[in-house]
């Protein structure tokens, strides 16, 4: 069992791996976003994240931690709660983020570049790395404006008003993507959350008599990269192209005030990716998502 010091670090872990394990808070947040801003395509979710809540709030649901080497150095820095995200230097620093979240009682899905995740893993369950539900995606990017043959005159941001239009097809995505439906689990929390991103400006749509056509949701807002999520079209709408206009339109605007725009989508999704690329975006990497609890009380989005 890890045990906590007064000063935040994990005192049994220390003699293990020689290095200190840090609860972060709010006074560290420079540092920590200078180290995770070197590699920015593998954390952006974790720098988005800090960038809107701090490093310490529940909206994060969870808690950042970073690992340090001898000289006091930023070795690792992970978010350990529902889900667990981490940029590491070394395999000292995933073996200690594993332990954290092995005895997280909220821990229910671990995210990253498939490498790492995989390492992770071996750590995390070594007995059985195997044994829990795994998904692939592919982290597409697009760095340059491209040409728009036609407009998408109803494309815009969406307003609160449209919140009951927007819920369910997120949750409808989150379903399908890890298995638990916000909407019976956690509902309130979750409609909170979708609000929240609407008031924020990030929710792309385009309604057609009153129904959702199609949405983009921008997770992580940076100067570095912008995230995409949860990108839908209506299904009579699909393999018209109406996706693929919508997409380079929303990225040309977002890429004004940002130098990349990235998102992630499932190995199995061809259609989408279709999409993607002819909206202009180019394959970048093999992320991994890994799902520890499929008894979870809470919802991934």
């Amino acid at each position: 069992m890890l045990e906590l010091r007064n000063d935040n670090s994990i005192a049994s872990l220390a003699p293990q791996v020689g290095q200190s394990i840090q609860s972060l808070k709010d006074e560290h947040e420079a540092e920590v976003l200078d180290f995770l801003s070197a590699h920015p395509m593998l954390t952006f979710v974790m720098m988005g994240w800090i960038n809107d809540n701090g490093l310490v709030s529940q909206l994060n649901r969870g808690n950042f931690y970073a690992t340090r080497n001898g000289r006091g150095e930023l070795d690792g820095v992970a978010l350990i709660g529902h889900v667990t995200l981490l940029e590491t230097k070394s395999d000292d620093s995933l073996s200690s983020f594993a332990k954290l979240a092995r005895n997280c009682p909220s821990s229910f899905v671990v995210m990253g570049e498939e490498e790492r995740i995989d390492r992770f893993m071996q750590f995390y369950a070594p007995e059985a790395p195997q044994s829990y539900r795994v998904g692939r995606e592919l982290l597409f990017e697009r760095r340059s404006r491209v040409h728009c043959e036609s407009s998408v005159p109803s494309l815009r941001r969406a307003t609160l008003e449209e919140l009951d239009l927007v819920v369910p097809v997120h949750a409808q995505m989150a379903f399908e993507e890890s298995g638990v439906n916000p909407l019976e689990v956690d509902p309130l929390s979750f409609r909170d959350r979708c609000a929240r991103r609407i008031h924020q400006g990030r929710v792309w749509v385009c309604i057609e008599n009153q129904r959702l056509v199609f949405k983009a949701d921008v997770v992580s807002d940076l100067a570095e990269v912008n995230y995409l999520e949860g990108v839908y079209v209506r299904p009579e709408d699909r393999g018209k192209g109406l996706g693929t206009a919508c997409m380079r339109h929303v990225t040309n605007l977002l890429l004004s005030r940002t130098k990349s725009v990235c998102l992630l989508t499932r190995e199995e999704e061809k259609a989408a990716q279709s999409c993607y690329v002819k909206a202009g975006y180019k394959l970048r990497d093999c992320y991994k998502t890994v799902f520890l609890d499929q008894n979870s009380n809470d919802s991934e989005n």
